[in-house]
């Protein structure tokens, strides 16, 4: 599901912005280099990663079409606190840093879905390092599922589909592979999910 875009794409263009095309498995920026553009999706998915010195992925976020990313810095002129991979081929709106600000303090609309997407990150934080404080895996992975159904659009009991593969999942919940595919079948055994030709749905 193609979530709502934060800037409609005709006011980026308005802006400055431009297209950029990125190849699947492509960094678009690393962790630690400064920022000099804003990042919105129009087409593809983008992971948001720390990476530690044996190369495994911590997924921070996985980011859709629509959504915008790396926007920290371009608050605080600090670096980026992780780095962005195109989890498949994408089509990137990119506004740069001083064209953004100006955009922002012309608008207090625009400015003030950002902070209520900065205000949502945020919480999701919270909730997920609270989660893997309690070690649970069962907990880890619900609320996982529930902030993406929360911010992909999901209505009330209506299923949507899992667009991260299992070993997404543990490296977004610090789990081991064989303990995401055991909880997901526990979860469907329980009526929590259901899993269909081996895709899942929550």
């Amino acid at each position: 599901m193609i979530a709502e875009p934060i800037v409609p794409e005709d006011v980026l263009l308005t802006w400055g912005a431009t297209y950029k095309k990125v190849a699947k498995g492509e960094i678009i920026f690393l962790e630690g280099t400064n920022a000099s553009f804003y990042y919105q999706i129009i087409e593809g998915r983008v992971r948001w990663v720390n990476i530690n010195e044996e190369g495994r992925e911590f997924i921070q976020v996985m980011i859709e079409s629509g959504e915008c990313f790396g926007e920290l810095p371009l608050f605080d002129d600090k670096p980026y606190a992780a780095t962005a991979i195109a989890d498949e081929d994408c089509v990137l709106l990119r506004l740069c840093k001083s064209s953004f600000l100006q955009m922002i303090k012309s608008s207090f609309d625009i400015h003030f879905s950002f902070t209520k997407l900065l205000v949502s990150r945020l919480r999701f934080k919270f909730q997920t390092l609270r989660e893997l404080a309690y070690n649970n895996p069962e907990q880890r992975i619900s609320t996982m599922l529930n902030y993406y159904k929360r911010t992909r659009g999901g209505i009330g009991n209506s299923l949507c589909k899992l667009h991260l593969t299992r070993q997404q999942l543990a490296d977004m919940t610090g789990l081991r592979v064989e303990t995401v595919i055991r909880t997901i079948r526990h979860l469907h055994e329980r009526g929590s999910l259901k899993i269909q030709r081996g895709k899942v749905f929550y």
